[in-house]
């Protein structure tokens, strides 16, 4: 594999911008510091309010290209619509979201596991939160359970300190930083549109397992996210999303008999629990997301537009 590496393949950047143009110049300013030369950033504007397109220009920087959706497409979407605008002679896929700061080598470090092994299809490097510059989100991910249709990332919230620095393969991507080779798009397709946001990572990587391909967590490379290290106040449209796209995940991705007892689960205990917590605490609106995020998977199908 030693012949790509001295191609220099080229690496198209993706990431999303929706109402956050001051976060996406951050992520941009931290680019100019690539020593990695062979590279374009698209930056997909998501249907924001306010075009972002001045400010971006006015930042001068290099390699960047702006492309507009006029209706916010979530990240699955937006995602796919980015890579439908990469320049053709692409080699890798790299989306990165816009709420993150890059470190100098991270695309040189992202690409030394493709020269090594040609089964790899993704690489991830290291996460650690921004305003916690120390502490991990994101070391590789654990196996899906196919009886919770949850899964967690291996060294969440820990203090980095070298415990996770051996790479290895992984169970999924991170939407954060994920980079794709071309082959891998070309065979296995892009993201699954209908997930909107949350789990459209996990079903991808699980697509892309599937099709014979390896996920890799780069310890050496590192990338620092602005996510809250707390999952925040839980808004009514997440609870939607999380509960709709964990039984769509589990109807795409389990078998028969598991999703059987996965339903059993979810019915036996997520349900009653789930509807106690929010009716305690008199959180109605997230209760009626809950129940439409369930009664979603009944009107549509499994399939999904890519």
């Amino acid at each position: 594999m030693h012949t790509l590496k001295e191609a220099n393949p080229f690496v198209s950047i993706v990431t999303l911008n929706w109402n956050g143009t001051d976060v996406t110049c951050e992520f941009l300013e931290s680019t100019k510091n690539f020593t990695y030369k062979n590279y374009e950033i698209i930056v997909v504007d998501n249907g924001s309010k306010d075009d972002p397109t001045e400010r971006i220009l006015a930042g001068n920087y290099p390699n960047v290209r702006i492309v507009k959706s006029p209706v916010n497409l979530g990240s699955a979407g937006g995602n796919n619509f980015g890579m439908r605008h990469m320049s053709p002679n692409y080699d890798f896929c790299f989306q990165v979201n816009n709420d993150a700061e890059v470190t100098p080598d991270l695309i040189e470090k992202c690409l030394e596991p493709f020269y090594e092994d040609a089964s790899i299809g993704v690489v991830c490097p290291k996460i650690r939160f921004h305003h916690h510059p120390n502490i991990i989100q994101y070391a590789g991910f654990n196996k899906m359970s196919m009886l919770t249709g949850k899964t967690t990332a291996v060294g969440s919230l820990e203090e980095d300190k070298g415990q996770h620095d051996v790479s290895g393969y992984t169970h999924s991507a991170h939407g954060c930083a994920m980079m794709v080779k071309r082959e891998v798009i070309e065979k296995v397709g892009m993201m699954a549109e209908k997930y909107f946001v949350y789990y459209d990572e996990s079903d991808w990587s699980a697509r892309i397992i599937k099709a014979g391909y390896k996920i890799y967590y780069q310890a050496k490379g590192l990338i620092f996210h602005k996510e809250s290290m707390s999952m925040g106040k839980l808004s009514s449209i997440k609870v939607h999303y999380m509960t709709r796209n964990r039984i769509y995940y589990m109807r795409r991705h389990a078998s028969a008999a598991q999703f059987a007892v996965f339903i059993g689960f979810f019915g036996l205990l997520t349900i009653p629990k789930t509807v106690f917590r929010f009716v305690k605490a008199r959180q109605f609106e997230h209760l009626k997301s809950f129940m439409k995020g369930i009664s979603w998977n009944f009107t549509h199908s499994k399939h999904s537009p890519q």
